[in-house]
């Protein structure tokens, strides 16, 4: 184990003398990374980061990800904080939406890419239990294992990336932005140097610990009326994919009336970003909580609140668990 005042300089001057990345985490502000060559492993440790360790990798590869029960909280992230952003894996920049990580269960990140062009990604793979990614602005190709040739991904449009399956960000229009749910918050990014993207199959029914890989596409999904009265909503299919696990839907304003909608949950996570518009929500705290483009909200088990639309174009996306919240 190597100490190192920062990661990325570190990283870089190693792979230059003929190492290559195995293993780096986590994803979004990067403490630790494996290494190998030369007949040796090596592990690069930022000095004021704890790396997960050889023993919790190897633990995750037999068992599965390491899932820490939830410490559930009201979390509200304002998009008008520019100074929460800090640079990633493969140098993409990414933004925190729940910093306490609901005691390690969950991540959310904002995540973009200013420059665009060719991404400087590695085939790799993950060990979670679950993860979604949601383009918000711009564009950006990718592969997935056994999901056939590359891809774009527009905004409106989701993925859900089942456990373990290998995948590639190859490039992107400058501005992307994407919102990216994880569980659990600490999972490790793993390369894998033999496999190729694409695979040459495609096989859009395989398993993926007990998940199936789902591209949904705005362009031709359908609105239909929500449960949730006043709104309309499009669902991506992460709930049928995943076995009622976890749920991701885009949520808008009806045509036909205002939404102003009671809620209350009793799951693991309920959480809404601000896809355009402002929405309100009354009952979470002592007064009412305002959000706009940009922002968003984990609203915590039991809470009883209202939510209402501000404005006329108020479009959500929405991730919960379990997909039947």
């Amino acid at each position: 184990m190597i100490p190192c005042v920062e990661l990325q300089p570190t990283l870089d001057f190693f792979v230059e003398l003929g190492f290559r990345l195995e293993r780096i985490s986590p994803a979004d502000d990067p403490r630790t990374a494996l290494i190998s060559g030369h007949g040796l492993h090596v592990l690069l440790r930022r000095g004021d980061g704890e790396p997960s360790g050889p023993l919790v990798a190897l633990a995750e590869e037999a068992t599965g990800p390491i899932v820490p029960p939830a410490r559930h909280e009201l979390v509200v992230s304002r998009a008008a904080d520019d100074a929460a952003w800090v640079t990633g894996r493969a140098g993409m920049h990414y933004r925190d939406l729940i910093p306490g990580r609901l005691g390690g269960r969950f991540i959310a990140s904002h995540i973009r890419i200013p420059e665009g062009g060719p991404v400087a990604d590695h085939v790799h793979f993950h060990a979670i239990r679950f993860q979604s990614i949601f383009c918000v602005k711009g564009w950006v190709r990718v592969v997935y294992e056994d999901q056939g040739p590359p891809f774009v991904l527009e905004a409106g449009d989701c993925v859900l990336q089942p456990p373990r399956i290998r995948h590639r960000v190859l490039e992107s229009s400058a501005g992307l932005e994407v919102i990216e749910l994880a569980c659990p918050a600490a999972h490790d990014t793993h390369i894998d140097h033999e496999l190729e993207l694409p695979s040459g199959a495609t096989r859009p029914d395989r398993d993926f610990g007990g998940q199936r890989f789902v591209r949904h596409q705005a362009s031709g999904a359908t609105w239909a009326p929500s449960p949730l009265g006043g709104f309309e909503q499009r669902d991506t299919g992460i709930a049928d994919a995943t076995g009622g696990l976890a749920g991701a839907r885009v949520l808008r304003v009806s045509r036909m009336s205002p939404p102003s909608v009671e809620l209350l949950h009793d799951g693991e996570l309920r959480f809404l970003y601000v896809l355009a518009g402002g929405l309100e929500i009354e009952g979470a705290t002592p007064e009412p909580l305002c959000l706009v483009t940009g922002d968003s909200v984990v609203l915590p088990p039991g809470v009883e609140c209202a939510l209402s639309g501000r404005t006329s174009d108020l479009e959500l996306l929405e991730v919960h668990l379990p997909g039947g919240a």
